[in-house]
């Protein structure tokens, strides 16, 4: 069959089976990478939590008090803007603090002495293995404050 007798139909045929393989080809690679990407989302269950450089940084007491003395303050500004009696913001923060033992998991006296005694055991490890013993209360104070800053 000489080259000017081919009809249309074939040249349409020639053209789709050249055309297929390579659109197939290209469908995988391309589509590969996006197949791998299904379910695995900002909010997908299966996805390790992206660590937050550069997050909240552990506050220290002195601004915890004085966030605490200012929410005070205008909770008080706003009751006297509605006619109410001034409070006595001193008396409530020193309240607000000691019922919330001095801040997090380091006034929670039970969970104070079970650190306690899982340091006493690693100081005891440490010793059997030969090492320095740690200093108790030093140790206690970093484990809970390691356990408070957790999820920041």
């Amino acid at each position: 069959m000489p080259l000017a007798e081919i009809s249309a139909g074939t040249v349409f045929i020639l053209i789709v089976l050249v055309a297929l393989p390579i659109g197939a080809i290209v469908f995988a690679t391309g589509a590969g990478n996006a197949l791998k990407q299904i379910g695995k989302g900002d909010l997908a269950i299966e996805q390790e939590p992206r660590s937050r450089s550069g997050g909240a940084a552990p506050v220290s007491s002195a601004v915890r008090e004085e966030e605490i003395r200012q929410m005070v303050q205008a909770r008080s500004d706003r009751g006297v803007a509605r006619g109410e009696k001034a409070r006595d913001v001193d008396a409530e923060v020193e309240q607000l603090l000691v019922s919330q033992g001095g801040g997090g998991l380091t006034g929670d006296k039970a969970l104070r002495e079970e650190v306690r005694g899982l340091v006493i055991a690693k100081n005891d490890r440490r010793q059997r293995q030969g090492k320095k013993p740690l200093d108790v209360e030093a140790e206690i104070d970093r484990q809970l404050a390691e356990l408070e800053n957790l999820g920041q």
